[in-house]
């Protein structure tokens, strides 16, 4: 099957799967005929498991780990184990991060409610921020 093909199969853009074949995640065969790259059922298993992978964080690097340890016959189950822990971990700082941003928003919001409009001086570009605290 074409680009376009395995695409509609996944409800993915065709640019989703150019995008894992440049990574070398799908390795299409090139038809001799036309020059098209064939994407068959491994590709399409592949790319769906690709694509469940994305759906929990993993990266495209811990994809390529994960992939290699299965091409080579071995389990890659110790491996996801390690890496959605680490996974979690980072989600774990970044929704902290997230709610800090989120708690300095609310704040800005109503401590900047009423204040009047400043033009710039040398000084100062924008007195709402700079005034932040």
């Amino acid at each position: 099957m074409k680009v376009s093909e395995l695409a509609k199969i996944l409800s993915v853009t065709s640019d989703t799967v150019r995008f894992y074949t440049r990574e070398g995640l799908l390795k299409p065969v090139k038809s001799e005929d036309n020059g098209y790259k064939q994407y068959g059922r491994k590709e399409l298993n592949r790319l769906r498991f690709i694509l469940s992978a994305r759906q929990l964080g993993f990266s495209v690097k811990d994809i390529e780990k994960i992939l290699a340890h299965a091409d080579h016959g071995s389990s890659a189950c110790p491996l996801v184990r390690n890496l959605i822990e680490q996974r979690l971990e980072e989600t774990e700082i970044q929704f902290k991060h997230a709610r800090n941003l989120r708690r300095n928003m609310k704040n800005a919001i109503k401590q900047w409610r009423n204040l009047p409009d400043k033009e710039p001086t040398k000084e100062m570009i924008c007195y709402l921020i700079e005034s932040f605290s």
